[in-house]
């Protein structure tokens, strides 16, 4: 006996349901404990708020009165912290993607000696704990003196994300047909030429799915942001939130993290689609 043809239309669309129920169930339970007041945190539904309140998200911009030397400055810190986390999140990125993109193209189009074995080990590095590699960073960090310094992140997060990037980029330009930059060299275009004019625009989608899987690299960390900016007006969201300790009187840190991740969110919705056409490209179609 078999299911009725309707049946299977219906099974999936409720495991699609369920799916994007459990992806979002987290973020409206941080969003409504964001509105709540302290009283009805305590003692209200937890899953519903009945009397909404701003309070929380206000506090974040009133300004503060921090030492600076000895000198006793007002800045208001959370946007302190979102400028950091802009400067080091563009500046990690950049340098994630021109690297990434330079040395898949090296690896997947010119293929050195030993190209295969240096993918695999690149893709090995992606398995190694972050803990690990705690020892080493910081001994780096301390030599380039770069501590408390906003480049010491900027230079750390790529050395996370790049072997990802560079093993899912060479998999897409391997797959690359040669035809391609063979018909740009009969029109007389250089290497570079063909690169920069066909390649690299060829690729975006795959570049796209680098810089999305960078991006979150970066924003899921907060122990090496913590560690090695410890002045206040030098931390980034990440560092600055754990500082700001969170009670059930104070749901400043409860807003503060919906407001970060609302920056974030509609970046990666917005890249969904490029990202699931980059991987594809990479893994399975190569061109």
């Amino acid at each position: 006996m078999t299911a009725p043809r309707w049946l299977h239309p219906c099974l999936r669309a409720c495991g699609l349901a369920l799916i994007a129920a459990g992806s979002v169930f987290p973020i409206y339970m941080i969003a409504i404990e964001s509105l709540k007041s302290v009283h009805e945190d305590v003692t209200g539904n937890p899953l519903i708020v009945l009397h909404p309140t701003l309070k929380w998200y206000l506090g974040l911009f009133d300004p503060v009165v921090w030492l600076r030397g000895e000198i006793a400055v007002q800045s208001v810190p959370f946007l302190v912290w979102l400028a950091n986390t802009a400067i080091v999140f563009a500046g990690a990125l950049a340098i994630t993607l021109v690297t990434s993109v330079m040395g898949a193209y090296a690896l997947g189009r010119l293929r050195p000696p030993g190209w295969r074995t240096w993918r695999r080990a690149l893709f090995a590095t992606y398995l190694i704990p972050q803990s690990l590699l705690f020892l080493p960073l910081y001994t780096l960090v301390f030599r380039l003196n770069l501590d408390d310094n906003l480049l010491a992140l900027i230079l750390i997060y790529p050395m996370l994300a790049v072997p990802f990037c560079v093993w899912l980029l060479s998999a897409y330009y391997q797959r690359l047909d040669p035809e391609v930059e063979e018909s740009a060299y009969i029109e007389g275009a250089s290497r570079t030429t063909a690169f920069l004019r066909i390649i690299l625009p060829m690729s975006w989608p795959t570049v796209v799915a680098a810089g999305v899987f960078a991006l979150g690299v970066i924003s899921s960390d907060s122990i090496f942001a913590a560690v090695f900016l410890p002045n206040q007006f030098h931390q980034t969201l990440a560092a600055g939130l754990g500082t700001m300790g969170p009670s059930m009187d104070n749901l400043s840190v409860v807003a503060a993290v919906n407001l970060a991740a609302g920056t974030v969110v509609p970046i990666a919705a917005l890249s969904a689609g490029a990202y699931v056409r980059g991987l594809t490209a990479a893994m399975v179609e190569g061109a």
